[in-house]
């Protein structure tokens, strides 16, 4: 071995020891954050706490940016390339059902995406990073983000400037059907787009019992969310994954009435960034063509909100490289590819970085496993530690000086 093979292996082995000893101030962190969750463009108190902690280890913060996001820049001795670091701070509109201890005490409002696991490790990075000041060649800049649930905080942190000078950026999620310990990249694709379909419907109102003389937008809305299924059946190699879902249609308000209107609203979800560009045209000739068939006028709303998220493949070497190094080959997995959507995607349109999979969930076969955004998520707390340590190597080893 090296003597600089072996001096970054010393680096990589104090970082991980040096999470583990901050282990019970981040899960004592993590956990305010869980009993006190705030939803997508609401996270102030969150925003202050977190503050407040970056500013006790003497960062200088850029607060509201991008809604209640903020900045933190740590800057070594010497000259060189800017690496930012990035988690979300939101929760979800779930009303918790762990029985947890310290579980949400906000009604109807709960961290079932582990975000407030994110941020406590970006702060955790933060620290270990601010006692290898000496050893950087450049900058770390840490970015605490707003509203990534509903695909709005990074664009938003984007048209802040967070991005301004920053030449990579790296990103993680926890995965409760991944055993703590474990971590997952993907070259390319790792995740799908994300668009939303709004679906608007004017027929003629009537009597229930009276069909003949309405013109009925309720059996139009129902033909269009089974007509929209073509467009991924009859339209879309079956090797271009892609999902057509109507969540919410909304007519009338009496149980003999036929409305005069219908709405529908929905999403769509692509895995290659060629097929997200085709969707909108079909969506609204499909929507059209249908209603038209039923007499009914229909305004289609199509809204991108975030691309398929790709990362850079240097990026995703680099990533593996320090994960081997950190916790070992044996314990880093290829991820599987899913069209759930991750507006971190926004920054890697801008600049070249990787977003993978740390795991958060039991041992195989030790428990059930609930998913992100399950009432009963869980998340085993040991992934902490790890989490900060890695987004602290990933940075220090790209900016090493050494």
């Amino acid at each position: 071995m090296s003597a600089a093979s072996s001096s970054s292996s010393a680096v990589f082995e104090g970082l991980l020891d040096a999470g583990r000893q901050l282990e019970s101030e981040l899960v004592a962190f993590r956990r305010d954050l869980h009993r006190n969750p705030e939803l997508s463009l609401q996270e102030s108190e969150t925003a202050a706490k977190v503050a407040a902690e970056l500013r006790a280890l003497g960062y200088e913060v850029r607060t509201g940016m991008g809604a209640h996001g903020m900045i933190a820049d740590l800057i070594g001795p010497v000259a060189g390339p800017t690496v930012a670091l990035r988690a979300d701070m939101d929760a979800l509109p779930i009303q918790e059902e762990t029985g947890l201890p310290f579980a949400s005490e906000k009604a109807g409002v709960m961290h079932a995406c582990g975000h407030d696991a994110h941020t406590t490790m970006l702060l955790g990075a933060a620290r270990l990073l601010a006692e290898q000041k000496d050893k950087l060649r450049g900058r770390v800049r840490f970015i605490f983000q707003s509203a990534e649930e509903i695909n709005a905080g990074a664009r938003l942190m984007v048209e802040a400037g967070v991005l301004d000078g920053v030449d990579e950026i790296y990103g993680l999620h926890n995965l409760p059907t991944l055993a703590a310990g474990k971590v997952a990249t993907r070259f390319g694709s790792l995740m799908g787009s994300v668009d939303r379909i709004d679906i608007a419907l004017e027929g003629k109102g009537g009597h229930g019992a009276i069909p003949d003389q309405t013109i009925d937008p309720v059996v139009a809305g129902s033909a269009i969310v089974m007509g929209l299924q073509t467009a991924v059946s009859r339209e879309i190699s079956p090797f271009s994954p892609v999902v057509v879902t109507i969540g919410k249609l909304h007519a009338g308000d009496a149980y003999n009435v036929i409305p005069h209107r219908a709405e529908l609203t929905g999403t769509i979800r692509t895995f290659h960034p060629d097929v997200q560009r085709t969707m909108q045209e079909r969506i609204e000739r499909l929507a059209g063509s249908i209603a038209e068939a039923y007499r009914c006028k229909a305004k289609v709303t199509y809204t991108e909100m975030s691309p398929v998220l790709v990362s850079t493949d240097a990026c995703v070497a680099h990533v593996e490289q320090v994960t081997d190094a950190l916790i070992g080959r044996d314990n880093r997995v290829e991820a599987a590819p899913t069209l759930a959507g991750e507006d971190f995607a926004i920054y890697l349109q801008q600049v070249p970085g990787c977003f993978f999979w740390l795991g958060s969930g039991p041992q195989e076969g030790a428990e059930q496993a609930f998913g992100l955004h399950h009432p009963k998520f869980t998340l085993h707390e040991e992934c902490l530690p790890l989490g900060a340590s890695l987004l602290a190597a990933v940075a220090l080893k790209r900016l090493s000086a050494g």
